[in-house]
């Protein structure tokens, strides 16, 4: 419960820094991808390689992971339906037949059907999360954390000597 708040408060921490918009929502978009991969796998692996590679938020990754983990569930029957439709396609079966006798290939595990579409589903979806969520966080910036600084609490809150100190504290450990 303890890592799940750290969680929660890092995440929150990362929406009111000036942490750009398109690392955030490229995180989020890389934790459906992993979130709706198997936890264990090579595409787990490359999402991962590429999160290193880029300027992609790994918090925001994690997080947004982890919640679209606890949401795959619902979505294995439309991922069945598709990966059922990707794996029976007559052209493909040469392909999929190489990428099988291959040294790693099978380590995806794409020869599961509800792994093929899960996988398919989430490289489809991912665009539309990145747009969708650097849409809110723009959103959540602007009307709720502006909002909330504006408000008599938080000025009250921000003049105090614990507040003060807490900012020089987070200033030097970060």
């Amino acid at each position: 419960m303890t890592l799940l708040l750290k969680q929660l408060f890092a995440l929150l921490k990362l929406l009111n820094s000036d942490t750009g918009t398109n690392q955030i929502a490229a995180g989020v978009a890389c934790g459906l991808i992993l979130g709706f991969a198997p936890a264990l796998s090579l595409q787990a692996l490359l999402v991962f390689v590429c999160m290193f590679l880029f300027r992609i938020q790994i918090g925001a990754a994690l997080a947004s992971a982890f919640f679209f983990a606890l949401v795959a569930w619902v979505f294995d029957p439309v991922s069945h339906a598709l990966g059922s439709a990707i794996l029976e396609t007559g052209a493909l079966q040469p392909l999929f037949t190489a990428m099988y006798n291959m040294p790693l290939v099978p380590l995806t595990r794409f020869y599961n059907s509800v792994t093929m579409g899960a996988g398919a589903l989430s490289v489809l979806l991912a665009p539309l999360v990145f747009f969708g969520s650097k849409r809110l966080i723009v959103v959540y910036r602007v009307s709720v954390v502006e909002r909330f600084k504006r408000s008599a609490w938080w000025k009250l809150w921000s003049g105090t000597v614990f507040f003060k100190w807490y900012m020089t504290y987070d200033k030097l450990h970060g």
